[in-house]
């Protein structure tokens, strides 16, 4: 008996290595390739993106590379009848089924500790990388198209000599009280400070526009800062919940329920206020839809902060529930070729599993779906995968 469980065991460790080795590799380079191409990233940073894009492919490779490791093993042990022999021996196919539960179940806690790394710490570093690269990320662009835009500024210039900027023209839009403004220059620089967090821009005897109402010259050195976060195409928002880790959720959910109080107090007081005063026009004004708006935004906040723990623990789950539908289905099929395996098993599941995922996310985000409503998937498969183990074992 331990023979077989060890054998097992053995085939699917083996088989779960070299394809998630592969899928990974895939995946990263993949992922790297559409970074670099979508920031137009230097060499060097492309390859300090490489950890932080890890995380998040191992989490969608491992699910999948399980399911097909259970279903190349578990299809040719079936296809050479050997479960066929193993029960005319008196051995209950569970003998050779739990080694692969076992080992899903350890793989789905840390494929949880996976999801909450890859959005935490991986988009965060991946974000930090691509912040601190915005002046060589704005070289590389100026010299091949002439122009480099983030949504606080954007330049173009005439050419790009060495590291030196010919005929700047610095685009500022309008941001709250600050007015839009155009710069000028003979040329320019670009320093990127990772230490005080700022893009250093060097102009020689520039020339400010503001709103074309006020211009002002600068004749000689004139340094202007902005802050590397601003200045960077990168979007950075380490607060959103989908950013956020799991350690973090649950202070959230306390400070966002107190700001929801508040503010339905200070709504209430003031529509009283205004009905005891006959100001009935004052409740029809824009003013109040707006902030209506912001106390929808402050529940979906919340809801999404329900939401999220759910969303990544069913997510790691996947790999349990993925390989109790695959196991004995493959069993069930008795074919040795692993790639027909798992293309049988994983079919179904891509057409029931992550529709159903989607669905419950996004009603559990919206507020319309409690947030255990994600696990609508995970329940269905281990259903179906009850039934079939059923028939694996009785016949």
């Amino acid at each position: 008996m331990r023979i077989l469980t060890r054998y097992v065991l053995s085939e699917l460790i083996k088989l779960f290595l070299v394809s998630l080795s592969a899928l990974t590799i895939l995946m990263i380079i993949g992922g790297v390739v559409r970074e670099a191409a979508a920031q137009n990233l230097p060499l060097r940073e492309i390859v300090l993106l490489i950890p932080y894009i890890l995380p998040d492919a191992l989490r969608v490779a491992v699910p999948v590379t399980l399911l097909l490791a259970a279903t190349g093993v578990y299809g040719r042990l079936a296809g050479t009848n050997e479960v066929v022999a193993i029960k005319a021996q008196g051995i209950s196919p569970m003998a050779i089924l739990w080694p692969v539960f076992i080992l899903s179940t350890v793989l789905s806690i840390a494929t949880i500790w996976l999801n909450d790394l890859a959005v935490s710490w991986g988009r965060q570093g991946a974000q930090k990388v691509v912040v601190e690269a915005v002046a060589d990320i704005a070289y590389s662009m100026l010299k091949a198209d002439g122009s480099y835009s983030s949504p606080s500024f954007s330049i173009n210039v005439r050419e790009v000599e060495g590291q030196r900027l010919i005929s700047p023209t610095i685009s500022v839009p309008t941001r709250g009280s600050q007015p839009a403004t155009t710069i000028t220059a003979d040329w320019a620089e670009l320093e990127s400070d990772k230490v005080a967090g700022v893009l250093r821009i060097a102009l020689w005897n520039s020339t400010f526009d503001i709103e074309g109402e006020v211009t002002m010259r600068y004749p000689g050195l004139y340094v202007q800062e902005v802050s590397l976060r601003d200045a960077s195409r990168a979007k950075c928002d380490s607060m959103h919940p989908s950013t956020m880790s799991l350690r973090d959720m649950p202070e959230q959910k306390v400070v966002q329920r107190k700001l929801i109080e508040q503010t339905d107090y200070k709504l209430a007081a003031r529509a009283a206020y205004q009905m005891l005063a006959g100001d009935f026009q004052a409740l029809t004004e824009k003013k109040w839809h707006g902030q209506l708006h912001n106390r929808e935004a402050t529940w979906g906040r919340l809801h999404r902060l329900r939401t999220e723990p759910h969303r990544r623990c069913s997510a790691g789950f996947a790999c349990l529930c993925f390989v109790w539908v695959g196991a004995p289905m493959a069993i069930r099929r008795r074919t040795s070729d692993f790639l027909t395996s798992f293309f049988l098993c994983f079919l179904p599941i891509l057409a029931v599993y992550y529709p159903l995922l989607a669905y419950g996310i996004d009603g559990a985000k919206g507020g319309t779906l409690p947030p255990y409503a994600v696990w609508a998937g995970n329940i269905l498969l281990l259903l179906w995968g009850t039934y079939l183990l059923k028939k694996v074992i009785r016949y």
